[in-house]
C-alpha cells in the first residue's frame, strides 16, 4: 500500500493530527481516537476509489466543535480505516465492539399491532416521524461521487417514483435543479425542503455539484417522503400528526420495500446498512416524536438524565443544535447499531410512553 497517497496529502493528515492535539477545547471522538499510531499506520492507505484518511478526518479537523468528526467517503473506508472507525463506532453506539455484528434486518412487520397509539387524546404528541437512510449499491458516498453519478442516481429514483401505483404512496418528485419559487415556498412551508449541507458536511466534501441530482419525493397526503442525495443517497421518511407509531412504521415498511425491490442497497456484513456518517450505521432508523412535556422538562439537567437512561436523544424542535419552544422537544432513539430496526423503534416507543406517564404524574 505504500506510496499510494501523495506526500502532500500525507503531510495534511499529519498537520490535521497536530491541529487536533493542540486544540484544548476540542472534545470530538475523532480527536480522542486519532492517535499517532493510527496516523502512521493509515496515512499512506487509499481505497480502490481513491479515498484517503484525509477524506475521513477533514470535516472534524476543520470544525473543532464537531461531536464525532469523521465521515466515510466510500463503503470500503469503514474496513480499510477500521483502526479509527471501530473505536468511534463503539463509543457512539453504546459499546458496539469490533467483534460485534449487526443483527439481520427485522423491520417489525409482525409487531405493528403492538404499537398502539401513544397519545389517543392528542394531549402530548404533536407528530411522529420514522426515517431511515440508504445507500445505492455500486456508488460511493459524497466525497467520491462525480456529477454524472448524482444524475444517474436521481434518474434511477425518478423511474421508481413514477412507477408507484399504491394510492397511499404515489406522489410527485421535485428536483432541486430549476425549482420555481412557488414550489420552493410550498416545500419550505411543509418543512420538506432540505438546504445545502451545513459547514460539517461542506468540509467533508458532501456539497459538490449542488443542487445537481438532488430532490424530494412526497405522496399526496404528505406522509411519505424520500430525500434524494441530501446527506445520504436516500432518506426514506414516514410521518404524520399524533402518536400512532404503528401506522407510521407500517407506511415506512411499505415504501422502503417498494424502493428496495428495484434498487439494491449497500450493506456491510458487520455494520449493517451503510451510510456516509458512522452515527447512522446499522438500522439507520431514527424514530422520533415532537412531544410537549413542559413539566418534566422544566429542569433541563434532570430531563436529560431521564432521557439518557432510556437511551433517548433530545433535540430542539428544529433539529440538532436548535432551541425548544413551549416545552416541545424532538425525542428519538439514540442507538442505531447493534439492535434490529424494530427494536430501535421500540426504544423510542417505550421511552416516550414513560415520559408521558411522568408528565401526567408531575404536579
Amino acid at each position: 500500500m505504500a506510496n499510494t497517497v501523495p506526500a502532500d496529502v500525507q503531510k495534511k493528515i499529519e498537520e490535521g493530527f497536530a491541529k487536533l492535539q493542540g486544540a484544548a477545547d476540542c472534545k470530538s471522538l475523532l480527536k480522542k481516537h486519532l492517535t499517532k499510531e493510527v496516523v502512521d499506520k493509515n496515512k499512506s492507505k487509499k481505497t480502490r476509489l481513491g479515498a484517503s484518511l484525509l477524506d475521513v478526518i477533514q470535516s472534524g479537523v476543520e470544525n473543532l466543535d464537531s461531536g464525532v468528526g469523521v465521515y466515510a467517503p466510500d463503503a470500503e473506508a469503514y474496513t480499510l480505516f477500521s483502526d479509527l472507525f471501530n473505536p468511534v463506532i463503539e463509543e457512539y453506539h453504546n459499546g458496539f465492539k469490533s467483534t460485534d455484528t449487526q443483527p439481520a434486518m427485522d423491520l417489525g412487520e409482525k409487531n405493528i399491532g403492538d404499537l398502539a397509539d401513544l397519545d389517543p387524546e392528542n394531549k402530548f404528541i404533536v407528530s411522529t416521524r420514522i426515517r431511515c437512510g440508504r445507500s445505492l449499491q455500486g456508488y460511493p458516498f459524497n466525497p467520491c461521487l462525480n456529477e454524472t453519478n448524482y444524475k444517474m442516481m436521481e434518474s434511477r429514483m425518478k423511474e421508481i417514483f413514477a412507477g408507484i401505483t399504491d394510492p397511499e404512496l404515489k406522489g410527485t418528485y421535485y428536483p432541486l435543479t430549476g425549482m420555481d419559487e412557488e414550489t420552493k415556498k410550498k416545500l419550505i412551508a411543509d418543512h420538506f425542503l432540505f438546504k445545502e449541507g451545513d459547514r460539517f458536511l461542506k468540509a467533508a466534501n458532501a456539497n459538490r455539484f449542488w443542487p445537481t441530482g438532488r430532490g424530494i419525493f412526497h405522496n399526496e397526503k404528505k406522509t411519505f417522503l424520500v430525500w434524494v442525495n441530501e446527506e445520504d443517497h436516500l432518506r426514506i421518511i414516514s410521518m404524520q400528526n399524533g402518536g400512532n407509531v404503528g401506522e407510521v412504521l407500517g407506511r415506512l415498511i411499505k415504501g422502503l420495500n417498494l424502493v428496495a425491490a428495484k434498487a439494491p442497497f449497500s450493506r456491510h456484513p458487520r455494520l449493517g446498512w451503510l451510510t456516509f456518517c458512522p452515527t447512522n450505521l446499522g438500522t439507520t432508523v431514527r424514530a422520533s416524536v415532537h412531544i410537549k412535556v413542559p413539566k418534566i422538562s422544566a429542569k433541563a439537567d434532570e430531563f436529560k438524565k431521564i432521557c439518557d437512561e432510556m437511551k433517548l436523544q433530545i433535540r430542539g424542535i428544529h433539529g440538532e443544535h436548535s432551541e425548544t419552544k413551549d416545552g416541545i422537544y424532538d425525542v428519538s432513539n439514540k442507538q442505531r447499531l447493534g439492535l434490529t430496526e424494530y427494536q430501535a423503534v421500540r426504544q423510542m416507543y417505550d421511552g416516550v410512553k414513560k415520559l408521558i406517564e411522568l408528565e401526567k404524574a408531575a404536579a
